[in-house]
């Protein structure tokens, strides 16, 4: 994510991410509404597109051994071993703030994407079907010359609204009308499995309401922070100025956006304290929501949503809230005003003429991340059409992006996964048998799914056309939100994904117990057919494990097999765990990703039991798919278990601009490429074996310095 999605976008989408405990933060459920379409066994069954496939210009990265750079040991640094001449010879793209094999391979989905859109705009579908949708909202979004003549028009009935405000009830009424609209900026409101039964649906609300990337941008004086507010009042004044407010005015206003988000963030809880799910669930009744809130009536704000009054619903971070309420009565309205429309047009900014999106780009893109150069408008568009009909546009892809072998094999890896993980969980020494029996349970009801879904989600009542980009984003935004606030007081519909298709990215979903791997990552270096065992097991059956072990990491071992936010834990073994993980803290505390800046183990904590876990389990699959008697081949001059580990290490091949890795470690619960390659192989004896790493090796951990969990 290049800055914050703008809030024209659906707001499910937008706010489901602040509670969540997946590897990119636990998906929120796809709302399924109207006719669903069923996918065939075949996913051709879907007559593909012609598409013009000279717009598929970029190729996978693959390992290769010539890439190899001799002047640094993998017992050394194995992420150096294996991409330092790679990343020498590709420096990051002008157009974008990290590049590696994710970036890559994404660039590569993106351009059948495009191609894909191109033919869907040039089909003269009929009227209604998913062709034509996806069609006219690529065509408006590239018609520059109409976007330059409507203006502000767009959105001048919204700043219109904004600017007849005049007291917190108006701004309360607002509000809610706003959220009903999937506009909703203040703060997060959306659907999800009821964390103590995970079978029924029900509302969460969750802090939100800042324009910078997180709480610390306003509260420290990082300098990297610093700048960072001195860059957003600027942006402010120059948004408010470009809709017509004079510079004096404008400079006033931003000071006054500026510290309303200061005192959002004040209450905000940290990254590290919203991985715990026990921040995040807070079930109340109506009555004693109000009660934290006694400005904002939560029976009016589902009135106006137009969901029936729940009988509970889960209000986190209520300190967050009782600020919010505060600030209903004591700010002025005229500063709720400023704020509102600064929001307004700063969401909106990317889809508005020229001038408003080089304003966004200046802060979010350039200041914030280190890119240099605007992308291509065909890539800003994608994005929009991805943010706003995703699964929609996978319907498409699907058929000509997908073959269906890939999916069978993947299914036979996936079975070796879990049999290697099966055979872990039972030998475990530090676990007893009665938090065994529960994890095996766990272990037998893992969901996975692979590629699509097996029922598409319909897009029957959305109007998309060619009158207006901003319409449409609107549209979408409105019907993806009513979709998901549908599903409140519902049973959880499992056949619905979190992710589209054409997404280069796999989650672990702790609600639902389930792992998903969309069609797009199924390419090198995680996934090739006709490769060796060595690089798919070190790609892709490395990311199935992580996302099985997601199960099993400090948040995902909170939930059960049924998906349910209980202890299934002794005391004892709890113990025994916490203190394992917290040396692989101290681990990743240690790597220091720039001058002075270390990574922040506690909120990448997660990811890297999961990376340990995943990789682990990964290698004994492999073995076990290989047999007893296997005669290693010596392909490119390495072994099966060098190049296992090579593959692990280029899947983590990336750069980063400093801005956009100050980000990173600021905000990402991810830890950066560079020491997720390197962190769990220095754990594991296999490793060692591999390269013969000596004691006193970098690459090598000893006695109470390794870390086993899983």
């Amino acid at each position: 994510m290049k800055h914050p999605l703008p809030s024209l976008l659906s707001l499910a989408l937008l706010t489901a991410l602040a509670g969540c405990s997946s590897p990119q933060g636990e998906a929120p459920a796809a709302t399924v509404a109207g006719t669903a379409e069923t996918a065939a066994s075949d996913p051709a069954a879907r007559a593909p597109l012609a598409i013009d496939t000279s717009l598929v210009t970029t190729a996978p990265i693959q390992f290769r051994a010539a890439d190899l750079s001799p002047d640094v040991a993998a017992c050394t640094d194995l992420n150096r071993h294996t991409n330092a001449s790679w990343l020498a010879a590709n420096p990051i793209p002008a157009d974008q703030s990290t590049w590696g094999s994710f970036e890559v391979l994404r660039q590569r989905s993106l351009e059948m994407q495009h191609a894909i859109a191109r033919a869907a705009a040039e089909a003269n579908a009929p009227r209604g079907s998913i062709e034509q949708k996806v069609g006219d909202f690529f065509a408006v979004g590239m018609d520059e010359a109409a976007i330059e003549a409507a203006g502000l028009d767009p959105i001048k009935p919204e700043l219109a609204r904004i600017d007849a405000l005049d007291s917190s009830v108006a701004v309360a009424a607002y509000l809610r009308e706003a959220y009903a609209n999937g506009r909703g900026m203040l703060f997060g409101f959306w659907s999800s499995p009821d964390l103590k039964d995970s079978n029924f649906v029900i509302g969460f609300a969750g802090q939100g309401g800042l324009s910078l990337p997180e709480r610390s941008y306003y509260l420290e004086d990082r300098p990297d922070f610093v700048t960072a507010r001195e860059a957003m009042l600027t942006y402010a004044s120059t948004l408010l100025t470009l809709a017509g407010a004079d510079a004096e005015s404008a400079a006033a206003q931003a000071r006054d956006i500026l510290a309303f988000e200061t005192r959002l963030a004040g209450a905000m809880l940290d990254r590290v304290s919203l991985r715990d799910p026990a921040a995040r669930y807070n079930p109340l009744s109506l009555a004693e929501a109000d009660a934290i809130t006694p400005n904002f009536s939560w029976g009016a704000f589902f009135d106006g949503i137009g969901v029936a009054r729940p009988e509970m619903f889960s209000l986190g971070m209520p300190d967050f809230f009782r600020e919010f309420d505060a600030m209903l009565a004591e700010v002025p309205a005229a500063q709720w005003q400023s704020w509102l429309r600064f929001r307004t047009l700063s969401s909106a900014a990317p889809f508005l003429p020229k001038a408003f999106e080089e304003a966004n780009f200046e802060l979010y893109s350039r200041m914030l991340r280190g890119q240099q150069e605007q992308q291509e408008r065909w890539k800003r568009v994608m994005g929009a059409l991805n943010g706003s009909m995703g699964e929609a546009l996978g319907q498409l892809y699907v058929p000509v992006a997908f073959p269906p072998e890939s999916k069978a094999k993947m299914e036979r890896l996936v079975e070796n996964l879990s049999e290697a993980l099966r055979e872990r969980l039972m030998n475990l020494e530090w676990m007893g048998e009665d938090t065994r029996a529960k994890a095996m349970e766990k272990w037998a009801s893992f969901t996975p799914k692979i590629g699509y879904p097996d029922v598409w989600r319909s897009w029957e009542g959305l109007e998309i056309d060619r009158s207006s980009f901003i319409g449409n984003l609107q549209a979408a935004a409105a019907f993806n939100y009513r979709f998901n606030l549908d599903k409140i007081g519902k049973p959880v519909d499992l056949t619905e994904w979190g992710m589209s298709p054409q997404t280069v990215n796999a989650y672990y979903r702790a609600s639902a117990n389930e792992i998903v791997f969309p069609a797009a990552i199924l390419q090198p270096p995680f996934f090739d057919p006709n490769a060796d065992d060595a690089l798919n097991y070190g790609g892709i059956g490395a990311v199935i494990g992580h996302e099985m072990l997601h199960g099993y990491d400090d948040q995902g071992s909170k939930f059960d097999a049924q998906g349910n936010f209980v202890n299934w834990w002794t005391d004892e073994d709890r113990e025994r765990f916490n203190a394992r993980t917290q040396r692989l803290v101290r681990q990743f505390n240690a790597y220091e990703a720039l001058p002075g800046l270390n990574v922040n183990g506690a909120l990448a904590l997660g990811e890297n039991i999961a990376d340990l876990g995943g990789l682990t389990v990964a290698y004994d699959a492999m073995r076990r798919a290989q047999g007893e008697g296997f005669a290693d081949p010596m392909v490119e001059g390495l072994t099966q278990s060098q190049r296992f580990f090579m593959n692990w290490a280029t899947v983590w091949r990336r750069a980063f601009t400093e801005q956009s890795m100050r980000v990173q470690i600021t905000t990402g619960p991810h830890a950066p490429g560079q020491f997720r390659a390197v962190g769990a192989p220095s754990n594991m004896p296999t490793f060692h074996a591999a390269f013969d790493c000596q004691p006193g090796d970098p690459m090598r951990r000893d006695g109470e310095a390794r870390v086993a969990i899983w």
